[in-house]
């Protein structure tokens, strides 16, 4: 009986392990075999090269991007990205409007696809402008650091102008 007890428990284990499984493939957030459903079922192009937290992300704003084209729906879409902080001003005279990443600097690593998002959600006679922030002098300057520290920091060009404390 002993052992019957230990294999069913066995067994049981694996059971629940299974169902917690299939609980987190039905959450973008928790996802992972299940990343390719997703993507099927939004339309989206599969991305099984691309890391989890992309495919997350693309995942995510497809969701997002549903409802009125506002600036806040703009917001709350730029948000699935990166964690993107942004800036949005409309232009009505020239029908178009800006969006200023100003919670991260330099370019955000899914700029294609976000780009793509908005694209399909905005209406067709808005324009678009992106707009990016880099290390200006100031802040560079407020950094307090010498030549040979910055050297030190063995930083690329792009990676200067997007540098952040």
């Amino acid at each position: 009986m002993e052992n019957i007890n230990n294999a069913n428990s066995i067994e049981l284990d694996l059971f629940n392990s299974n169902i917690i499984d299939i609980k987190n493939q039905m959450l973008v957030e928790t996802a992972t075999v299940g990343l390719s459903r997703w993507e099927n079922i939004l339309g989206l192009e599969s991305a099984n090269n691309y890391n989890i937290d992309y495919r997350r992300t693309r995942i995510l704003g497809r969701l997002k991007g549903q409802g009125t084209f506002t600036i806040k729906f703009i917001k709350d879409l730029t948000t699935s990205f990166e964690n993107a902080e942004v800036e949005v001003t409309e232009d009505n005279a020239s029908y178009s409007f800006s969006i200023k990443f100003v919670g991260i600097k330099g370019i955000v690593p899914n700029l294609d696809d976000l780009k793509s998002i908005i694209e399909e959600f905005k209406p067709a006679h808005l324009g678009v402008n992106y707009v990016f922030t880099y290390l200006t002098w100031n802040e560079f300057n407020n950094y307090n650091k010498t030549w040979s520290v910055w050297n030190s920091l063995n930083l690329n060009w792009n990676t200067f102008e997007a540098y952040k404390e």
